[in-house]
């Protein structure tokens, strides 16, 4: 990153941007996520700490552990997929957190809500109405 945030930018930063994170350790504890009032994945903070195969239906828990352990042994950077859930489609990604040296630090988890820019047709400018 070019630059530094610190404090109140970092966190307005983090609490604006227009998707919802969980960040993991390397040993699959949950660290952090943002609070989104809008959040789709409701995190209570009970969890912080606890291992995140817990925060997760069990139909998809088996998912998650392999795409975590095809990412801790650097078969996998990322994984991308999708859902409906009711109206709405809702876009999935996990990326592995790596050092400079390509160690695996942890993963980050972002979803974001994307049916209204699924919808998108033609073009706006900035400004336009």
């Amino acid at each position: 990153m070019i630059g530094k945030l610190e404090g109140k930018i970092l966190e307005a930063f983090l609490e604006t941007i227009p998707i919802e994170f969980s960040v993991v350790d390397s040993n699959d504890k949950v660290l952090a996520w943002n609070r989104h009032d809008t959040r789709v994945f409701k995190r209570p903070e009970g969890v912080l700490g606890l291992d995140v195969h817990n925060c997760h239906p069990k139909k998809s828990v088996d998912k998650v552990e392999t795409i975590l352990s095809e990412m801790k042994t650097g078969k996998r950077d990322k994984a991308r997929f999708w859902i409906d859930m009711g109206e709405e489609k809702v876009l999935i990604e996990y990326y592995a957190l790596r050092d400079g040296d390509g160690n695996y630090l942890g993963c980050l988890e972002a979803s974001q809500r994307i049916g209204e820019i699924m919808r998108i047709t033609g073009e706006k400018r900035l400004l336009d109405l």
